[in-house]
């Protein structure tokens, strides 16, 4: 426990470490709570002083309108601090949260694939989203507003002195009851504050992969078991936030039952004392009582909002733990290159090559080769032979084990990252699309790609003419990942995607295997527009559609079979013709 609560203490500060770079809305936002926190406990000493000099002695009617109008003219200052406070706070904790929101996206943008293939995207949502929502509450209304509220109680317990200490300490006798009660409800929260935390995260993830597949539960007709899990979670996910609200629903009753026992204890002595008073020693006692049942209205109201804005703070410590964690993982690729210069018209060798997605349980050994500059290579072979994986190394998305990766004599890895993937364009199987214009997920926004250059692109690709009878054209909205366009359309705008970056390295990971006929053709066309006069890697499920290449690697369990033209391997008879003749043979059934 008091490792968790160290813990929270280092994130805590690390918080607050944020509010140097916008010290001018700390400060007035400071400014407007110190100066609350002595209006506020005035007007109660300003009533009492108007009921004993114009209410009980003189009964002056224009003096007695002069303090009452003061005092509503406090109430307005009160309020117009009130606005100021708290649109200045916020103001306050919406640009840190926009900062660090920021901060974690460019972070998260940096990582390698690695991690996005282990984390739940629902995760990350959460942590973008919600947490940060949670930690703007800690700037908002829980640091400053503590402060605020703690200048203010010593104030009132000042004033309360001054008038009558004897008084004061009575109504303080259930103070310790108080703070006994707001350490165990503030212990309690803290773990229903957790368990919430858990339950959203989870709650996240689910809706986010059920919804992202749900083709396949709808496939495998899987809607009725799929809400059953739902709401096996949602039951969760609400069972978290009703132990916050049970305990807020006993503590908030605790509080106004120990103030009205303060107010009690001040009658009860206020009785007892008036017993040996004449009446007008009683009089003078009442700007008194006025002054005191107000106080202690004041001084609860602060205790009850001090114990809220304590669970507002774990709350949010707990949610920056997360956000903290995130922010210093080091998942991103080392990119300590800086060649920005290198040409990329040159020959890429392998040498030695061995990767493994996990430990040394290599999907890539001992991988030589040589691949010719303008050349077209092609890479076959069976449902994980590693053909994908030498593609996300030439892009550096993962990074090798044993070996080196050279264009020409640069080593990859010397290569600046942004200069290596601004030259190496990937048209990959499962086309992704933004839910925006054909355009901008042509041209992914770069406002250096201009619309003639993309309309020409799109012509030269075979595709201008299947978007001009969109609605719209260039400026027909595709939906999430591009549901409303066919397998084959998707492909040709990711075509015409890489054309208009003009790479000097083209990958086609296997971007005919799951278009028909007709689309193939079309990609067909569109490849060899593509491929003419740049360095061509062609992952291939037909293998019809590699023929032409230079140059054929086959694939087996992470290791080079073969290699050569496709009339050479046809020739040796061994795993390409195997290949080629299974394949071959299906497509015959096929007709």
């Amino acid at each position: 426990m008091n490792e968790k609560a160290k813990i929270n203490v280092e994130v805590f500060k690390r918080l607050l470490s944020y509010w140097k770079k916008y010290k001018l809305l700390f400060f007035i936002t400071v400014l407007c709570t110190l100066i609350l926190a002595f209006i506020g406990p005035i007007r109660p000493m300003l009533v009492g002083y108007m009921v004993d000099e114009y209410v009980v002695k003189s009964q002056d009617a224009q003096m007695l309108l002069f303090w009452t109008m003061s005092i509503v003219g406090l109430l307005i200052l009160d309020g117009v601090f009130q606005f100021l406070s708290s649109y200045f706070a916020n103001l306050f904790a919406q640009s840190i949260i926009r900062d660090i929101r920021q901060r974690l996206m460019r972070h998260i943008l940096s990582f390698r694939m690695r991690f996005f293939d282990q984390t739940p995207i629902g995760s990350l949502v959460t942590r973008l989203i919600s947490d940060l929502e949670a930690i703007t509450d800690v700037f908002s209304s829980g640091v400053i507003n503590i402060a605020g509220d703690l200048i203010a109680l010593i104030v009132i317990v000042v004033m309360m002195l001054y008038v009558n200490w004897q008084l004061t300490l009575l109504v303080l006798v259930p103070i310790p009851l108080l703070v006994i009660a707001t350490r165990i409800f503030a212990r309690f929260v803290r773990k229903a504050f957790q368990q919430e935390r858990e339950q959203v995260n989870r709650l996240n993830n689910f809706v986010q992969e059920r919804i992202s597949g749900m083709y396949l539960v709808q496939l495998f007709n899987r809607q009725e078991q799929e809400f059953d899990r739902f709401k096996e979670i949602n039951d969760k996910h609400r069972q978290a936030h009703i132990n916050a609200v049970w305990a807020y629903s006993i503590f908030f009753p605790v509080v106004e039952l120990l103030s009205s026992l303060s107010i009690a204890v001040m009658l009860v002595w206020s009785g007892y004392i008036a017993m040996g008073y004449t009446l007008s020693e009683i009089q003078n006692l009442y700007g008194e009582l006025f002054s005191f049942v107000l106080w202690i209205h004041m001084l609860y109201r602060p205790i009850r909002q001090l114990a809220d804005k304590f669970n507002i703070l774990q709350r949010g410590t707990v949610r920056a733990e997360r956000v903290f964690d995130l922010l210093d993982r080091a998942e991103h690729i080392q990119d300590e290159g800086v060649a920005n210069s290198c040409d990329f018209h040159c020959d890429i060798t392998f040498e030695r090559i061995y990767f493994a997605y996990k430990d040394e349980q290599w999907v890539l050994k001992d991988i030589n080769l040589t691949i010719k500059d303008g050349s077209t290579i092609a890479f076959v072979g069976a449902t994980g032979a590693g053909k994908s994986s030498i593609v996300n190394l030439l892009g550096r998305f993962y990074e090798f084990q044993k070996g080196s990766i050279r264009f020409g004599e640069t080593d990859i890895r010397e290569i600046e990252l942004e200069h290596l993937r601004k030259n190496v364009a990937i048209v990959l199987q499962d086309v992704f699309l933004f839910s925006d214009t054909i355009f901008n997920n042509i041209t992914l926004s770069d406002p250096e790609i201009s619309r003639e250059r993309v309309i020409e692109a799109a012509k030269q690709v075979g595709a201008h003419d299947f978007i001009m009878r969109l609605p719209g054209g260039y400026d027909y909205k595709v939906g999430e990942r591009g549901g409303v366009l066919s397998a084959g359309q998707r492909q040709l705008i990711a075509f015409i995607r890489a054309y208009v970056y003009n790479p000097h390295i083209l990958i086609l990971d296997e971007a005919t295997s799951s278009v028909d006929t007709e689309s193939e053709e079309m990609i067909q066309s569109a490849t060899e527009k593509l491929t003419t006069g740049r360095t061509s890697i062609i992952i291939a499920h037909r293998l019809s559609t590699i023929q032409k290449a230079d140059v054929i690697v086959v694939l087996d369990k992470g290791e080079i079979k073969e290699m050569g033209s496709h009339q050479e391997l046809l020739n040796l008879n061994g795993l390409y013709r195997r290949l080629y003749d299974m394949q071959f043979s299906e497509e015959n059934e096929e007709k």
